[in-house]
Protein backbone atom coordinates (compact mmCIF):
# COMPACT_ATOMS: atom_id res chain seq x y z
CA UNK A 1 0.00 0.00 0.00
CA UNK A 2 1.48 3.33 -1.08
CA UNK A 3 0.44 5.99 1.40
CA UNK A 4 -0.42 9.63 -0.31
CA UNK A 5 1.62 12.81 -0.26
CA UNK A 6 -0.62 14.34 1.82
CA UNK A 7 -0.15 12.32 4.63
CA UNK A 8 3.37 13.55 4.79
CA UNK A 9 2.06 17.74 4.98
CA UNK A 10 2.34 19.05 8.17
CA UNK A 11 -0.75 20.11 9.92
CA UNK A 12 -1.93 23.77 9.87
CA UNK A 13 -1.83 24.50 13.42
CA UNK A 14 -1.47 28.00 14.80
CA UNK A 15 2.60 28.63 16.10
CA UNK A 16 0.99 29.54 19.80
CA UNK A 17 -1.06 25.92 19.80
CA UNK A 18 2.10 24.03 19.12
CA UNK A 19 3.94 25.83 21.28
CA UNK A 20 1.59 24.88 24.08
CA UNK A 21 1.70 21.54 23.07
CA UNK A 22 5.59 21.27 22.77
CA UNK A 23 5.14 22.81 27.03
CA UNK A 24 2.73 20.73 27.72
CA UNK A 25 2.60 16.94 26.44
CA UNK A 26 5.21 16.00 28.69
CA UNK A 27 3.36 16.55 32.24
CA UNK A 28 -0.16 15.61 30.41
CA UNK A 29 1.18 12.49 29.38
CA UNK A 30 3.22 11.89 32.50
CA UNK A 31 -0.41 12.81 34.72
CA UNK A 32 -2.24 10.19 32.55
CA UNK A 33 0.58 7.49 32.68
CA UNK A 34 -0.27 7.50 36.37
CA UNK A 35 -4.01 7.30 36.36
CA UNK A 36 -3.49 4.42 33.39
CA UNK A 37 -0.54 2.89 33.98
CA UNK A 38 0.32 2.80 30.68
CA UNK A 39 2.19 5.07 28.39
CA UNK A 40 -0.10 3.57 25.02
CA UNK A 41 -3.18 4.12 26.94
CA UNK A 42 -1.92 7.53 28.31
CA UNK A 43 -1.16 8.52 24.36
CA UNK A 44 -4.14 7.85 23.07
CA UNK A 45 -6.63 9.77 25.44
CA UNK A 46 -3.98 12.53 25.55
CA UNK A 47 -4.21 13.07 21.92
CA UNK A 48 -7.69 13.00 22.15
CA UNK A 49 -7.62 15.72 24.74
CA UNK A 50 -5.18 18.01 22.37
CA UNK A 51 -8.08 17.82 19.97
CA UNK A 52 -10.12 19.22 21.88
CA UNK A 53 -7.94 22.06 23.02
CA UNK A 54 -7.08 22.74 19.60
CA UNK A 55 -11.25 23.08 18.97
CA UNK A 56 -11.39 25.43 21.37
CA UNK A 57 -8.18 27.08 20.94
CA UNK A 58 -9.43 30.27 20.05
CA UNK A 59 -11.94 30.41 22.76
CA UNK A 60 -9.41 29.17 25.55
CA UNK A 61 -7.06 31.64 24.50
CA UNK A 62 -9.76 34.64 24.96
CA UNK A 63 -10.66 33.34 28.23
CA UNK A 64 -7.38 34.42 30.20
CA UNK A 65 -6.61 31.51 31.73
CA UNK A 66 -5.61 28.98 28.89
CA UNK A 67 -3.50 26.63 31.48
CA UNK A 68 -6.21 26.23 33.71
CA UNK A 69 -8.58 25.17 30.88
CA UNK A 70 -6.55 23.39 28.73
CA UNK A 71 -5.68 21.36 32.06
CA UNK A 72 -9.44 20.84 33.10
CA UNK A 73 -10.30 19.80 29.50
CA UNK A 74 -7.17 16.71 30.40
CA UNK A 75 -8.21 16.23 34.26
CA UNK A 76 -11.55 15.82 32.88
CA UNK A 77 -10.71 13.50 29.91
CA UNK A 78 -8.57 11.34 32.63
CA UNK A 79 -11.20 11.12 35.36
CA UNK A 80 -13.69 10.38 32.82
CA UNK A 81 -11.67 7.23 30.64
CA UNK A 82 -10.89 5.85 34.55
CA UNK A 83 -15.18 5.48 35.47
CA UNK A 84 -16.00 4.68 32.07
CA UNK A 85 -14.03 1.56 32.70
CA UNK A 86 -14.77 1.68 36.21
CA UNK A 87 -11.13 1.37 37.58
CA UNK A 88 -8.94 3.45 40.22
CA UNK A 89 -6.38 5.26 38.73
CA UNK A 90 -3.24 3.06 38.59
CA UNK A 91 -1.09 4.52 41.55
CA UNK A 92 -4.09 3.57 43.84
CA UNK A 93 -3.42 0.02 42.42
CA UNK A 94 -0.13 -0.28 41.70
CA UNK A 95 1.56 0.85 45.27
CA UNK A 96 4.26 0.81 47.01
CA UNK A 97 5.17 4.67 47.17
CA UNK A 98 8.81 5.07 46.49
CA UNK A 99 9.30 8.23 48.36
CA UNK A 100 8.33 10.37 51.21
CA UNK A 101 5.29 12.77 50.33
CA UNK A 102 7.07 15.57 52.47
CA UNK A 103 9.43 16.64 55.25
CA UNK A 104 5.57 16.83 57.16
CA UNK A 105 5.03 12.84 56.42
CA UNK A 106 8.16 11.79 56.74
CA UNK A 107 7.17 9.91 59.84
CA UNK A 108 4.87 8.27 57.73
CA UNK A 109 7.66 6.24 55.84
CA UNK A 110 7.93 4.29 58.62
CA UNK A 111 4.85 3.53 59.33
CA UNK A 112 3.98 2.85 55.14
CA UNK A 113 6.98 0.06 54.96
CA UNK A 114 5.74 -1.85 57.94
CA UNK A 115 2.39 -1.91 56.62
CA UNK A 116 1.63 -4.63 54.07
CA UNK A 117 0.22 -2.58 51.64
CA UNK A 118 0.15 1.23 50.87
CA UNK A 119 -2.81 1.01 49.40
CA UNK A 120 -4.14 3.54 52.07
CA UNK A 121 -2.03 6.48 51.34
CA UNK A 122 -2.78 6.35 47.53
CA UNK A 123 -6.43 5.69 47.93
CA UNK A 124 -6.29 8.45 50.67
CA UNK A 125 -4.36 10.86 47.89
CA UNK A 126 -7.00 10.11 45.32
CA UNK A 127 -10.06 11.53 47.66
CA UNK A 128 -8.51 14.68 47.85
CA UNK A 129 -10.27 17.35 46.51
CA UNK A 130 -9.47 18.16 42.98
CA UNK A 131 -6.46 20.69 43.27
CA UNK A 132 -4.92 19.34 46.45
CA UNK A 133 -4.55 15.88 44.13
CA UNK A 134 -3.84 17.58 41.30
CA UNK A 135 -0.54 19.17 43.09
CA UNK A 136 0.51 16.19 45.19
CA UNK A 137 0.66 13.79 41.97
CA UNK A 138 2.84 16.57 40.19
CA UNK A 139 4.55 17.30 43.01
CA UNK A 140 5.10 13.80 44.93
CA UNK A 141 4.45 11.26 42.56
CA UNK A 142 5.94 12.62 39.05
CA UNK A 143 8.62 14.74 40.64
CA UNK A 144 7.90 18.54 39.32
CA UNK A 145 9.67 20.97 40.95
CA UNK A 146 6.88 23.69 42.39
CA UNK A 147 7.44 26.14 39.85
CA UNK A 148 6.74 23.73 37.19
CA UNK A 149 3.65 22.37 38.90
CA UNK A 150 2.52 25.67 38.92
CA UNK A 151 3.11 27.19 35.57
CA UNK A 152 1.32 23.28 34.26
CA UNK A 153 -1.71 24.05 36.49
CA UNK A 154 -1.76 27.68 35.65
CA UNK A 155 -1.60 28.75 39.26
CA UNK A 156 0.82 31.17 41.32
CA UNK A 157 4.04 29.00 43.09
CA UNK A 158 2.48 30.34 46.16
CA UNK A 159 -0.72 28.54 45.84
CA UNK A 160 0.19 25.46 44.55
CA UNK A 161 2.18 25.49 48.55
CA UNK A 162 -0.93 26.23 49.74
CA UNK A 163 -2.82 23.24 48.27
CA UNK A 164 0.38 20.81 49.36
CA UNK A 165 0.33 21.77 52.83
CA UNK A 166 -3.45 21.56 52.88
CA UNK A 167 -3.16 18.59 50.84
CA UNK A 168 -0.73 17.24 53.11
CA UNK A 169 -2.36 17.83 56.03
CA UNK A 170 -5.52 15.91 55.12
CA UNK A 171 -3.07 13.48 54.32
CA UNK A 172 -2.04 13.27 58.09
CA UNK A 173 -5.55 13.23 59.90
CA UNK A 174 -6.80 10.33 57.02
CA UNK A 175 -3.70 8.22 57.66
CA UNK A 176 -3.77 9.28 61.82
CA UNK A 177 -0.25 10.23 61.53
CA UNK A 178 1.26 12.33 64.67
CA UNK A 179 1.56 16.29 63.89
CA UNK A 180 4.73 16.34 63.98
CA UNK A 181 4.54 20.32 63.17
CA UNK A 182 6.60 22.35 65.36
CA UNK A 183 4.43 24.37 67.79
CA UNK A 184 4.97 28.23 69.22
CA UNK A 185 6.35 27.67 72.51
CA UNK A 186 3.66 29.50 75.08
CA UNK A 187 5.27 32.67 77.23
CA UNK A 188 6.87 31.04 80.82
CA UNK A 189 6.97 27.89 79.17
CA UNK A 190 10.42 25.61 79.74
CA UNK A 191 12.14 24.41 76.73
Amino acid sequence: MRLSQDMYQPLDLPIDFEAFYLGHQEPFHAYAEVHFGTRELAEEVIHEVFLQIHAGWTQLLSSGSLEQGAWAIMRRAVHDRLEREGRAPAFVINGPITQALAPALATARDKLHKMESTSGLYEAIAELPNRQFEVIVLRYILGYPTAKVAWYVGIDERTVGHHLRRGKERLRIKLGLPDDRKKPHQKGERT
